[in-house]
């Protein structure tokens, strides 16, 4: 079997290019390690806190692998933080923000509502809730500037669209088209 070098000598050179340029290219959009989560707030109080994606990130990702959303968490928003109130029993601060995601045995007089939303293109929004009970009922809690829940609906589903509201009905329209034929 005789094999000629000229094609030897084309695939040998264009297949380690090619190669090379793929696994770039994977490599700087599939690679976690450049994504890096947001840091954690040095204030509990401060609320929400949502990373922004990249101009790079936004361009390689049409070379990225499909990448779902993932939420982690209690959601709560400023309507549900607002009906808290110091005084509550721990039942009623379960009613108004659910059972807790962090319940720890060292710390029962404590109470963490942490939430974690990780978009499939790259952004990242991070939250947390701390209640502090004293004899049962809620002393204090951190973690404002949270969003309303229109604005959690508009990060997931995209913001709603709006409806004219005055669009002619049927009739109307019709008899106007009537009178401007006459």
């Amino acid at each position: 079997m005789r094999v000629d070098t000229a094609v030897l000598h084309r695939f040998s050179f264009r297949a380690p290019l090619l190669a090379t340029l793929a696994c770039a290219v994977l490599a700087l959009s599939g690679c976690a390690s450049w994504r890096t989560p947001p840091a954690a707030p040095s204030n509990a109080a401060a609320g929400a806190q949502t990373t922004q994606v990249t101009q790079l990130q936004k361009f390689l990702w049409v070379f990225s692998p499909y990448r779902p959303d993932i939420q982690q968490g209690n959601f709560v928003s400023q309507e549900m933080l607002a009906q808290l109130k110091v005084g509550q029993t721990r039942d009623q601060v379960k009613f108004i923000l659910g059972t807790p995601l962090l319940t720890d045995v060292f710390h029962a007089s404590r109470w963490d509502y942490p939430f974690y939303l990780a978009r499939g293109n790259g952004e990242l929004t991070s939250a947390r809730v701390t209640v502090f009970f004293k004899d049962d009922v809620v002393e204090r809690f951190e973690g404002g500037n949270l969003p309303t829940e229109k604005e959690y609906i508009a990060r997931i589903a995209g913001p709603a669209k709006v409806q004219p509201k005055d669009l002619p009905k049927k009739e109307e329209a019709g008899a106007a088209q009537i009178k401007i034929n006459k």
